[in-house]
């Protein structure tokens, strides 16, 4: 499993024409799953990205996390995170097939809903993604599944 991670001062996601999750001040996350994630690799990342402390404390340093701040989450589901481009044209054989992937992508939205404030995309259509970048801090996270 995925992420990618930007600190924003707002993101709004948009399916035809409408938009359908909008934040302030937060994270926008991509989210992308590999054909083996299960939901032991989605509780630790969630777990991991609510503690991810890189929100500035008084002091201007990166120390607090979604969980010490009022801040939102805008979770966008993206397979493209799991593209292989060892040729020219993408090849998305490593990323978790569309239906397993999409109940994933639910579950993991929920587990994060039950601590803050969550928007998300719509898995499978055509989005619009707006972002402000604070910083630019972008992270990747990444839990690789385990037996």
């Amino acid at each position: 499993m995925k992420l990618i991670v930007q600190r924003v001062s707002q993101a709004s996601v948009e399916v035809d024409d409408e938009i359908v999750g909008k934040i302030g001040e937060g994270f926008m996350v991509l989210v992308g799953f590999g054909v083996n994630d299960t939901e032991k690799e989605a509780d630790f990342l969630a777990n991991k990205l609510l503690k991810l402390r890189i929100f500035e404390d008084d002091n201007d340093r990166m120390n607090l996390s979604l969980l010490d701040t009022d801040n939102e989450l805008l979770l966008i589901p993206q397979f493209t995170l799991y593209a292989s481009t060892k040729k020219h044209r993408p090849s998305f054989h490593k990323s978790m097939n569309p239906d397993d992937a999409n109940l994933l992508f639910e579950y993991f939205c929920d587990k994060c809903s039950e601590k803050i404030h969550t928007e998300k995309g719509v898995f499978g259509a055509h989005m619009n993604v707006s972002l402000i970048n604070n910083g630019p801090v972008t992270i990747c996270l990444e839990k690789e599944y385990e037996e």
